[in-house]
């Protein structure tokens, strides 16, 4: 009986070694296991720093940015650039100032001059101008002075000479402004006020002219 209790009892001690043992084991080995953990996230950490790269790229992508804003901002300048060099003269690039003159029974002279920051030509040397409407307010070209085509930028000017009557009857009719263009289908003619009222019968209209006197309406 006593030889069967040593006996199983041996067997419990050698069980219970065997236990510690195994726990001992896996106790050893958790570090390890621990140390190949953090080394194996290791690349994933550095793979995400390579991914900063592309960050810096994306910020240099967004400075390239600037020539097109410059580009944008030359654009800009470009359309608030008003210089129209070589261009005809349209009626609303320029500015008139009307005086009455007494010359040849009095007549009326118009000074033109390009606005500010514009330079134009006049190829067409003759201006439409009309009182009113009507074919009869019409005024006629006599065809004197005239250079062609005259430039207009800054302080040039040029004059055209408009006589309302050239005619020795009472007849007529009465207008208190001026019609002008720079040539017959300009969409944008300038009405003038007259600094009187103008008796009109067969008006008459000088070329435009450099020299205010050659801008003196006569019949020939």
């Amino acid at each position: 009986m006593r030889s069967l209790l040593a006996t199983r009892s041996a067997r419990l001690a050698l069980a219970a070694a065997a236990v510690t043992a195994l726990a001992a084991t896996s106790t050893a080995c958790s570090p390890d296991d621990v140390a190949d953990t953090s080394s194996s996230s290791a690349p994933s950490a550095a793979g995400g720093e390579s991914d900063s790269p592309s960050a810096s790229g994306s910020g240099s992508s967004g400075s390239t940015s600037t020539p097109s804003d410059s580009n944008d901002k030359a654009a800009g300048s470009g359309d608030g650039d008003k210089s129209g060099y070589g261009q005809s003269c349209g009626t609303n690039d320029l500015d008139f100032t009307l005086t009455s003159e007494t010359q040849a029974g009095g007549y009326y002279l118009v000074t033109a001059k390009a606005k500010s920051g514009i330079t134009c030509y006049l190829d067409v040397n003759t201006p439409s101008v009309s009182f009113g409407s009507g074919a009869d307010g019409l005024a006629s070209p006599v065809g004197q002075g005239g250079a062609d085509p005259i430039k207009l930028t800054g302080s040039a000017v040029a004059y055209t000479g408009i006589s309302p009557k050239t005619t020795n009857s009472d007849g007529g009719k009465e207008f208190e402004n001026v019609i002008i263009a720079t040539t017959n289908d300009d969409p944008d003619p300038a009405e003038l006020k007259l600094p009187d009222t103008a008796t009109v019968d067969k008006p008459i209209v000088t070329n435009w002219a450099t020299n205010r006197a050659e801008a003196v309406p006569a019949i020939v």
